[in-house]
């Protein structure tokens, strides 16, 4: 059984103006994703800077609501869950944040963050609570004094593992991190990801990863979900990313990544045109304007997201 599933989840924002500030358009961010995470896995969520992967994650955990859809975490609808009622899941399922600065109170020292969330949810009684901030505090990489210091005397790597350890101090079993090593030096990257990965391990978390890096997306997840315009276009095992991705846009993507081998010269894939605003989507296929092998099919009805193989599915109707 999954751990969590989504179901056909929507998004959407509301624009307001004119004189009574009523309703005058609607961002569509998300546009009917489903998707399902096993328990111990890690599913890769990438595309374009504003396809609604962060807004889909914070929609999974219910920091923001879906404008529709349903919500299943281990077995439970989670979707219209009230406070009282959301509270458990609330420790369950937890989120690391892009920017490790503006997430961390920079009133707060290390120690008050963590212990913040620990004694909200109870985790440890309020006598083992020092001693169980030194373990987490180590557990991810750093120095025992770091407790009492605030987030501004740490650099960029560090504040992202302070970042992690609050979220691991409330014992999740479900983790969403959202681009957590995108505003980071390459180097510490590295870093960060084996950190996230040893303790994936360590304490058989299961991950939603969102990245726009699909160097980053191959290392670290076991599948892969597509998105563009708010719509997930492809499905596959991340084993399949680079030899068998097969929509158009997921071509791009693998087009315009930088190529390892400096002997192995190919033409940069540039993909025509702009994405189109989400204020006014355009009708049948998202990526109709940009594909270059759009069809008159693809301008007026959208293409439905099918298996194209076990684990593989795709949505295009240039795809057989």
């Amino acid at each position: 059984m999954p751990l969590i599933e989504v179901n056909n989840v929507v998004k959407h924002f509301p624009v307001r103006g004119g004189v009574l500030n009523s309703v005058i358009a609607k961002v569509h961010a998300v546009n009917g994703v489903s998707l399902t995470v096993d328990s111990g896995q890690t599913l890769g969520v990438v595309g374009e800077s504003g396809c609604g992967k962060s807004t889909l994650g914070k929609v999974i955990i219910r920091l923001i609501e879906p404008t529709s859809g349903q919500i299943i975490y281990e077995g439970e609808d989670i979707t219209n869950l009230g406070h009282d009622a959301m509270m458990p899941y609330r420790r369950k399922m937890q989120i690391i944040f892009q920017d490790p600065y503006s997430s961390l109170n920079p009133r707060l020292t290390v120690r008050a963050l963590l212990k913040e969330a620990i004694l909200f949810h109870r985790v440890v009684g309020r006598g083992e609570v020092n001693d169980y901030i030194d373990r987490v505090i180590q557990t991810v990489g750093l120095r025992p004094d770091a407790g009492e210091k605030f987030p501004h005397e740490f650099s960029g790597g560090q504040r992202q593992r302070i970042g992690i350890a609050r979220a691991l101090s409330v014992k999740p079993t479900f983790i969403i991190a959202d681009e957590p090593v995108s505003a980071l030096d390459v180097s510490i990257q590295a870093q960060v990801l084996n950190l996230m990965k040893d303790l994936k391990e360590q304490f058989g978390l299961t991950m939603l990863f969102i990245s726009h890096d699909l160097k980053v997306v191959e290392h670290f997840c076991d599948r892969v979900v597509v998105m563009y315009l708010g719509h997930a276009v492809e499905k596959m095992p991340t084993d399949d990313l680079h030899q068998r991705a097969q929509h158009p846009y997921s071509q791009a993507l693998l087009g315009a990544n930088p190529i390892d081998d400096p002997a192995d010269r190919r033409p940069l894939a540039v993909l025509q045109g702009d994405v189109p605003s989400p204020l006014n989507p355009p009708p049948g296929c998202p990526f109709q304007g940009r594909c270059p092998k759009v069809m008159d099919r693809c301008r007026v009805e959208m293409p439905p997201l099918e298996t194209k193989k076990a684990g593989h599915e795709v949505a295009c109707w240039a795809v057989e």
